[in-house]
């Protein structure tokens, strides 16, 4: 009787985290919820926000420009 369990012992503590690991390499359990949560991360395009992104980038570069220019015209009075 005492070898019979741990027999079973031994194929449960083998069983368990190979079950496990076969479990949570299943892509299709794991794929609805990376979807939602890719779609939760990195939204869809929509055109009005690539339209600001692009304008908000464009005001920093005229910025950043204009410090520049600043920066350099004071140097230049010195």
């Amino acid at each position: 009787m005492g070898v019979k369990i741990e027999i079973f012992k031994m194929m449960l503590y083998l069983s368990f985290p190979v079950t496990m690991f076969w479990i949570s390499n299943q892509a299709e359990y794991f794929e609805e919820y990376i979807v939602k949560r890719k779609k939760e991360i990195f939204p869809p395009d929509e055109k009005s926000q690539r339209k600001e992104l692009e304008d908000f980038k464009e005001r920093m570069r005229v910025r950043r420009e204009q410090q520049m220019l600043k920066k350099v015209f004071v140097e230049s009075e010195n």
